[in-house]
């Protein structure tokens, strides 16, 4: 696998394990060593999971973990009024969080990609309007915080 289809599926794994450490109240730690130990790379339930960017994958994870307060309010901020971070389901939420993380503290990923990865990451759980919905708060972040990325063209 490519280095890029590596960070496509940490990403997803990220969100994945973000929900988990969520729903059961897991750290980091336990978070990522169990799905380093179960799920990367391996076939359950007929489901295969990607093998991962394992670095890549931990950052995401610890990252939002430890700059969340950040996080959350910059996604508050690029939310509809009355429709705080804490009213999203989860797994919108974990989508959010993780993909805030990725456009405010991983520079070295262009914006655009950031965007178009967790766009699709919000299509391989929802059918409805989440996807635009994920397109626009990443959009608003990235114009307030790497608007001349953004007008350059890649």
């Amino acid at each position: 696998m490519s280095k890029t289809e590596k960070r496509s599926a940490a990403r997803l794994a990220a969100v994945q394990a973000l929900y988990q450490m969520e729903l059961t109240g897991a750290g980091v730690l336990d978070a990522t060593v169990e799905f380093e130990r179960f799920w990367n790379g391996k076939e359950i339930e007929g489901l295969t999971f990607k093998p991962v960017e394992d670095a890549f994958f931990r950052d995401l994870v610890a990252g939002v973990v430890r700059e969340q307060k950040t996080i959350d309010r910059r996604v508050d901020e690029a939310l509809a009024k009355g429709w705080p971070l804490k009213r999203i389901e989860t797994v919108l939420r974990a989508i959010l969080r993780v993909a805030t993380f990725e456009l405010l503290f991983r520079k070295d990923v262009p914006p655009r990609v950031t965007i178009s990865e967790y766009v699709d990451v919000a299509r391989a759980f929802y059918d409805d309007d989440e996807p635009g919905l994920v397109n626009a708060v990443l959009d608003t972040l990235a114009r307030s915080d790497r608007a001349e990325e953004l007008a350059a063209r890649n």
